[in-house]
């Protein structure tokens, strides 16, 4: 398949896409807050549902932190999150209706829609979903590397860095300059015609 039907350069696609790879080793480049602000304010702009922006990200620099975090993850998880150069928890405030007349204010009632709990986590985990993937990929723009990790205990993260009960964690994400055998052997893809069908 060529690359000329696409409008983004193929070294930008490479970056973004095909040579991108989730990162289990990491230098011990540091990672800067100016970093970190550049990949936020570039992937802000990606579409959610009435422009809901449920996403909240916590830095985990301090060893202190560090530790807190390390002991809710699973074993596979452990080590690299200890030696990551920067952890980010990738969170939803599920409250974050209270937003929505100001970040959409095309429609005044907008908040009215998630009057429920159920309603509002629902599509807090959705949109936030949207924004942890836009998230990644702004980590691969700014030429870094993004271990995301699903694999610890949601309850536990969430007693220790979101007791307030108003935020869920959504991934666990390490970022910095790959290490040295970084990669596992890329795993293969589902095909088009396995996933699209026309109708």
């Amino acid at each position: 398949m060529t690359t000329d039907a696409l409008v983004l350069d193929a070294a930008a696609q490479d970056l973004l896409f095909r040579e991108a790879r989730t990162a289990n080793t990491f230098t011990d480049e540091p990672v800067s807050d100016e970093q970190v602000q550049a990949i936020y304010e570039l992937v802000k702009f990606g579409p959610t549902a009435m422009n809901q922006q449920p996403l909240r990200v916590v830095l985990v620099r301090s060893a202190e932190a560090r530790e807190r975090l390390v002991q809710h993850l699973g074993e596979g998880n452990k080590a690299k999150t200890s030696a990551a150069p920067l952890t980010a928890i990738l969170a939803v405030d599920n409250e974050f209706h209270e937003e929505l007349p100001t970040v959409f204010p095309h429609f005044p009632g907008a908040k009215d829609y998630f009057t429920e709990r159920p309603a509002r986590e629902s599509s807090a985990a959705m949109n936030g979903a949207l924004q942890a993937g836009y998230f990644i990929i702004g980590v691969r723009a700014a030429g870094l590397a993004a271990g995301p990790m699903t694999g610890y205990d949601a309850e536990g993260v969430n007693k220790e860095f979101f007791a307030d009960g108003e935020h869920s964690v959504l991934a666990v994400v390490n970022i910095g300059k790959p290490g040295e055998n970084a990669w596992y052997p890329r795993s293969p893809r589902l095909a088009y015609d396995e996933v699209v069908t026309t109708v």
